[in-house]
């Protein structure tokens, strides 16, 4: 039992429209998106759909009539999205176009998702430095931040302003000391050479540059509908008031929560998560990825599920269950990783739109298998004995002996540790004695 006191659920700003105002303007954004996502899938055949470039831009733009040009941005859209969904060398309509018409929150949440890609809507000019363009887009947050706070429109001299001193502390941040107009240098440790300037086309001072890639970020963000521009100033349209409110109410609750994960690595945030339930395991999750940007919690998450703790495995792949869409090109990316695979499976699958009772039939046996024991794995260095014996009860094969025999042949690392704390768990001292018979065949390397 715990003691600790619950929060009642927060409400949005004054003035913010109800969720079914606030769909149908997510609706109008991706009007074009959606369009374009219902053609393509109706193209080629029922329910699948081809790349753009065998669909041929012209034919989808004679026959929605849009420009070939709104045609490529559309589709771009419904990719970030989730609307269409990209496997191989096709791609299928996405669960949120399916749900479109009649699930307003399916409708926000692909909204978010391209809100969250707004710099992939917009590409950011030439010439620029890719790491004065990432520093960039890690500033934005403060920048609307304050378009939230101020609840109206905020002259640009100001976002400019403020988007400066946040590149400043990054750079400081990273050790890095201005070389002279629009260049900087990491310190390197010793005998480390530093990264070339990458940078291409006349040098820019450090306020001519910022001031391009704020225009640059405002325009991004006005083509996403999160915010419109006027005469030298910026305002949050209701969409994008809504949800940067949404993720700093995320990252507020997560910073009055006693465990404080928000300011942890991700393993230390997961093993703090790891008695929760699932629903306040997930609001921590959530808090968790709110204050980091996609590409970094995913890249940390997956880095934990690389290591050897089989709990924090599973955890991860639940973690990036909250994260949804945008994770889902680095889920499939870890596919020819073998300890991954199976849960990177079950994550696709139920990403796709299968039942979560359903999405274990992706598996083979043998990785059924694999995923039983990684499992069992994480039971035996966290869990209780009994909860190991009834662990038995989840495995594929309808037998001990079948059993065994596949769990000495799928080659997991920590099979010996697991058949040996089954054995000193399990009741049956007949059950127990194969199961030590089968830990020694597979230590010795035996039949």
């Amino acid at each position: 039992m715990t003691t600790r006191r619950t929060r009642p659920a927060p409400r949005p700003p004054e003035g913010t429209p109800p969720r079914t105002e606030l769909a149908h303007q997510a609706r109008a954004v991706l009007a074009d998106a959606v369009r374009i996502a219902h053609w393509a899938a109706g193209s080629p055949g029922p329910g699948t759909a081809a790349p753009l470039a065998a669909l041929a831009p012209e034919r989808a733009a004679a026959a929605l009539d849009l420009s070939p040009a709104q045609v490529r941005a559309g589709w771009d859209r419904a990719r970030l999205a989730g609307l269409i969904e990209l496997h191989g060398d096709t791609a299928r309509p996405g669960w949120r176009l399916r749900a479109w018409d009649r699930d307003d929150s399916a409708v926000l949440r692909g909204w978010v998702a391209l809100f969250d890609a707004w710099s992939l809507v917009h590409p950011a000019p030439e010439g620029i430095e890719a790491g004065a363009v990432a520093e960039a887009v890690e500033a934005v947050p403060q920048v609307l931040s304050l378009l939230q706070l101020s609840a109206g429109p905020v002259a640009v001299p100001a976002l400019l302003d403020l988007l400066g001193q946040r590149v400043a502390e990054l750079q400081e941040e990273r050790c890095e000391v201005p070389l002279g107009p629009g260049r900087t240098a990491t310190l390197a440790a010793p005998g480390v050479q530093a990264p070339a300037d990458t940078a291409t086309g006349p040098a820019r001072g450090a306020g001519e540059l910022n001031a391009l890639l704020l225009d640059w970020a405002l325009e991004g963000l006005a083509a996403v509908g999160a915010l419109t521009l006027g005469n030298g100033h910026a305002t949050l349209t209701p969409l994008g008031n809504w949800a940067v409110w949404v993720k700093l109410e995320q990252i507020c609750v997560a910073a009055q929560s006693p465990a404080g994960n928000i300011e942890q690595a991700a393993a230390d945030m997961l093993l703090g998560c790891a008695r929760l339930t699932p629903g306040p395991a997930r609001d921590e999750y959530r808090a968790w990825l709110a204050a980091r940007t996609v590409g970094t919690a995913v890249a940390e998450l997956l880095a934990v599920a690389r290591g050897e703790d089989a709990l924090l495995r599973g955890l991860a792949f639940e973690a990036l269950r909250v994260v949804g869409a945008p994770a889902e090109p680095e889920v499939r990316a870890v596919l020819a990783e073998a300890s991954l695979r199976p849960y990177a499976l079950l994550w696709l699958a139920e990403y796709e739109g299968n039942d979560p009772d359903d999405a274990q039939d992706v598996l083979s046996r043998e990785e059924a298998t694999w995923l039983w024991v990684d499992t069992a794995a994480a039971v035996a260095d966290h869990g209780e004995t009994g909860l190991l014996v009834r662990h038995l009860d989840s495995a594929v094969q309808g037998t001990i002996p079948a059993l065994l025999d596949e769990v000495r042949a799928v080659g997991h690392p920590r099979t010996v540790q697991v058949l040996v704390a089954l054995a000193a768990a399990h009741p049956d001292p007949a059950l127990a004695k194969a199961v030590r018979r089968a830990a020694f065949q597979v230590h010795t390397g035996g039949a």
